[in-house]
This record gives C-alpha cells, sequence and structure tokens, in this order.
C-alpha cells in the first residue's frame, strides 16, 4: 500500500502543480504536454482527481500506516 500511497501523493503534487500555473499565469501545463482536451490530458486530470478521493478517504488508514510502531 505504501507504493499506491506515494503514487497517490506524486499525482496530487502533478495536480496542486498545475492548478497554481494554471492560478498565477493561466497556464495549464498538462494540456500543453499532452494536448487541450486530448485523451491523454484527460486521463493525467482524471488521475489527479481519483487521487484527491482515494487520499480523503484513506487518511486515518494513511497515518497509521506510516506512523512508527509503539512498543
Amino acid at each position: 500500500m505504501k507504493n499506491l500511497d506515494v503514487i497517490v501523493a506524486l499525482l496530487l503534487v502533478v495536480g496542486g502543480l498545475n492548478w497554481g500555473l494554471v492560478g498565477i499565469f493561466n497556464f495549464d501545463l498538462v494540456a500543453t504536454i499532452f494536448g487541450d482536451g486530448a485523451w491523454l490530458s484527460r486521463v493525467v486530470y482524471a488521475l489527479v482527481g481519483l487521487s484527491a478521493i482515494y487520499q480523503a478517504m484513506q487518511w486515518k488508514a494513511i497515518q497509521r500506516r506510516w506512523s512508527p510502531a509503539t512498543a
């Protein structure tokens, strides 16, 4: 599960950086790389959205998995 947590975190960082660029510079990096409205752009956006849902639903479980074991 830690691998999935890392992938989700990376996708959320990509999404956050992209939204930051959109908000500050009106520049959509994902659309620039993959094409505006292209299927691959939509896949990236969908994965970021699914990552956010996963993160929201797993918050407590992720905290338990990543906390050091208590003796």
